[in-house]
């Protein structure tokens, strides 16, 4: 039996010159075995995941850069901008991790010392709490439950004693500094062979949905870059501004609060976690005027940039209205966790764009012909 022919083509491409003609078992047994080996391929690499889906976000989100770079030096070769890429990536997660051990280092003794002092004479009632609202209740609660040994006991705050506590911890701490490593690494190589990549996945998608799925991937990677531009942009001039009006102020440590502060920006209310401990380091070196400016002028800055320009800048990119794009992240780190920032509103992008299509307000593979507008019309 003579073999269906093909037509030379470049690599990644592949054209048959006479069809395939499978009968209807042969049909449904192929599409079983694919979608067996499709969820044990997944179910393999279920644990490395996230690293994998991390890695595809920041390569689809840094790939207009990398190109313009190429471009611009040539002369740097193919390896040497992805690499470039990855090691820039790679200092953004490391370098907040050495400055939060080395304030953890230098400030780990005395806060040793606190905790001792605490347990032995108990925490004395700050004398700015008369002057805030509810302040006698707030003193009231704190002279019975932190100023003296007795109280603080009463707690029952639980403190790790045993090493199998520890040793969870150090395991925890070891599996995510894994996978961070394997989402660099992932990376370096989406980075280097994403034109390949690229490549086949458009010839799948455009063989198994046709113009409808090209369009739709399209959108997608809009919806991504749009996302992480916005999260990333808008968290670092956060960072910038506050870690300056923390130095302004005099809280401690106003270099790693503003770090802090980029990094919990894309969080609901991480932001808010950060300048609040800022206001608390602030208070507690009695400078109340300044932790009250901190906080007010934190919370106004948060405000705006949570809910006008981030949903704004992603919006741009994802064609979506402020409340939807804004749902799409809520919804996305309550479905999906912390890849959900990313995950949800491409995910609402998509579906909002095949519904558009659909129904004929948007141009598209799935707009309705003239005949059908017509007679509903």
């Amino acid at each position: 039996m003579a073999h269906p022919e093909t037509t030379p083509s470049a690599p990644g491409t592949f054209h048959l010159t006479t069809p395939r003609r499978l009968n209807r078992g042969q049909g449904i047994a192929g599409l079983v075995a694919v979608g067996v080996l499709a969820l044990a391929g997944v179910w393999t690499l279920h644990g490395f995941l996230p690293a994998i889906g991390w890695a595809t976000i920041l390569a689809v989100s840094l790939w207009p850069l990398k190109v313009r770079a190429e471009q611009m030096w040539p002369r740097v070769g193919r390896n040497g901008w992805p690499a470039i890429f990855t090691v820039v990536v790679a200092l953004f997660f490391v370098l907040p991790l050495v400055l939060v051990v080395e304030a953890v280092i230098a400030d780990g003794a005395g806060v040793m010392r606190f905790v001792a002092q605490a347990r032995a004479q108990g925490v004395p009632v700050p004398g700015f709490l008369g002057g805030l609202p509810y302040g006698s209740a707030i003193a009231g609660w704190w002279q019975a439950h932190l100023a003296t040994p007795e109280g603080i006991a009463h707690l029952h705050v639980p403190v790790s004693t045993g090493g199998a506590r520890g040793r969870a911890v150090i395991g925890a701490i070891f599996h995510r500094v894994l996978l961070a490593t394997f989402m660099v690494l992932i990376l370096f190589f989406f980075l280097r062979d994403g034109d390949r990549i690229a490549r086949a996945l458009r010839i799948g998608c455009e063989r198994a949905f046709g113009d409808a799925g090209l369009n739709v991937a399209a959108q997608a990677l809009r919806a991504v870059r749009g996302t992480v531009n916005g999260l990333v942009l808008v968290g670092f001039g956060e960072g910038v501004i506050m870690g300056i009006a923390y130095a302004l102020a005099g809280a401690p440590h106003a270099a790693l609060l503003g770090v802090l502060t980029a990094l919990l920006s894309p969080i609901p209310l991480g932001a808010t976690l950060a300048v609040a401990v800022a206001v608390a380091l602030l208070l507690a070196q009695g400078a109340t005027v300044a932790a009250i400016v901190v906080g007010v002028f934190g919370g106004v800055l948060i405000f705006v940039a949570d809910h006008f320009i981030r949903p704004v800048m992603i919006g741009d990119a994802t064609r979506l209205p402020f409340l939807w794009v804004l749902l799409g992240i809520l919804g996305g780190i309550e479905t999906w966790g912390l890849i959900g920032l990313v995950v949800g509103p491409a995910l609402i992008a998509v579906v909002t764009l095949l519904w558009r299509e659909y129904v004929g307000s948007q141009a598209g593979p799935l707009n309705p012909g003239d005949e059908e507008v017509s007679a509903e019309g």
